[in-house]
C-alpha cells in the first residue's frame, strides 16, 4: 500500500538533538505546515479552522531502515533496560509513522506556498514529510484516567536555565519563549549526565552551547548565522 506525502513541517530544529519528547511539551514552539503542490487545494481545509487541536500523522524520516527488533532501550529508562517496541514511542518501529497533538494558530490561505497551517507545540524536524491530518475531538481523544506504565511520573529532568543576558540578546525576541522551554526541558540525551561536557544543537539560524550541572542549564555560547 502506497503512503502519499500531502505535506512537510517546518520547524527551528534542523536536526533530531534538541527536540522535545513529545508533543506539546514546548506550546511556545511553532511550525508551518506547508502542502505538497497536490494538496494545496483550500477546500480540503473547509472547517479546519474550528478545531482547536489536531492529530499529525507522519514519517520518522531520519529512522527509516530496513529492519526492526521487537524490543528497544528507551532513553527515559537509562538506555540501558529493553522493553517491546510496542510499548514505546520510539522512531526504530516496524513502519516508522510518528504522531503527534498539536494546537492550531491559524489558517493562512493566501500565501506564494499555497494554503498552510501554522501549529504550536510541535515535536518534528524541519521538512517532516506529514502523511495525513486530523482533528482532535477531546470526547473521545482525551481519557484523564490513563496510566503511563514505565513512564510514570513523567519527565524529571527540568532544569534550571543560566541565560547570560548578552547572549539572551543574539535571539530573535519571537524565539526566547520556545527556546527557553526546550532548555529547561534539558535537550541532553536522556542517560548523558557529564557536568564538563559542552553541548550543542542548531536553532533556527543560531548554533545553541550549554552545559549542565547540578540541575543548571547554562548557556555558554550563541553563534548567529547571517540574518
Amino acid at each position: 500500500m502506497e503512503m502519499k506525502i500531502i505535506g512537510r513541517i517546518h520547524t527551528d530544529f534542523p536536526t533530531k538533538f534538541g527536540i522535545p519528547r513529545q508533543s506539546g511539551v514546548v506550546a511556545a514552539l511553532k511550525g508551518r505546515i506547508v502542502f505538497e503542490t497536490e494538496y494545496r487545494n483550500v477546500d480540503a481545509l473547509r472547517g479546519i479552522d474550528g478545531f482547536s487541536h489536531l492529530w499529525l500523522v507522519w514519517l520518522f524520516s531520519g529512522a527509516v531502515r530496513e529492519d526492526w527488533s521487537p524490543t528497544v532501550r528507551p532513553p527515559i529508562l537509562g538506555g540501558n533496560k529493553r522493553v517491546g517496541v510496542f510499548a514505546t514511542r520510539s522512531p526504530f518501529r516496524p513502519n516508522p509513522i510518528g504522531l503527534s497533538s498539536v494546537k492550531l494558530e491559524r489558517v493562512e490561505l493566501d500565501t506564494p506556498e499555497g494554503p498552510v497551517l501554522v501549529v504550536s507545540g510541535a515535536d518534528l524536524m524541519d521538512g517532516t514529510p506529514i502523511f495525513d491530518i486530523k482533528p482532535y475531538i477531546p470526547y473521545a481523544d482525551s481519557h484523564p484516567e490513563a496510566t503511563e506504565g514505565f513512564r510514570s511520573g513523567g519527565w524529571n529532568r527540568m532544569l534550571e536555565v543560566d541565560f547570560p543576558e548578552e547572549l539572551l540578546a543574539k535571539v530573535s525576541e519571537n524565539q526566547r519563549e520556545a527556546l527557553m522551554g526546550v532548555l529547561k526541558n534539558d535537550p541532553r540525551p536522556s542517560y548523558h549526565n557529564d557536568p564538563e561536557r559542552v553541548y550543542g544543537f542548531p536553532f533556527g539560524d543560531m548554533e545553541i552551547k550549554f552545559m549542565v550541572k547540578d540541575k543548571i542549564l547554562q548557556v555558554v555560547e550563541i553563534e548567529v548565522a547571517h540574518r
